[in-house]
């Protein structure tokens, strides 16, 4: 049974960082894609970063800010954040799904993952 784990959120000033963490379990091996998603009130669920062995992608709104990582000997991902902005706030979801290959991942479609993580609040004051 795939079980994800987020942590690490909170509250931080715009101009500052968090670090989210997502440990997975219940992949054993299979590869599998893991992408962080965040979703604001009123809004729809975004992608926001993916991973698949060594492979990362980013949505154009957290370019350059944002890091993903993966530690394989902890089956943990992670989300660097940086020069967080207010637009950020959102609950932070991590995701994963079995891949053969990155293509359907690299969407960011909420729909090619299968499961889901309880969320992290982010919230970042101005």
């Amino acid at each position: 049974q795939v079980q994800l784990v987020e942590s690490g959120g909170g509250s931080v000033q715009a101009g500052g960082s968090l670090r989210l963490s997502c440990a997975v379990s219940g992949y054993t091996g299979v590869r599998y894609c893991v992408a962080w998603f965040r979703q604001a009130p009123g809004k729809e669920r975004e992608g926001v970063a993916g991973i698949y062995w060594g492979n990362e992608w980013y949505a154009d709104s957290v370019k350059g800010r944002f890091t993903i990582s993966q530690d394989y000997a902890k089956n943990t991902v992670y989300l660097q954040m940086n020069s967080l902005k207010p637009d950020d706030t959102a609950m932070y979801y991590c995701a994963a799904v079995r891949a053969y290959s990155d293509a359907r991942c690299r969407t960011l479609e909420a729909t090619v993952y299968n499961s889901w993580g309880q969320g992290t609040q982010v919230t970042v004051s101005s």
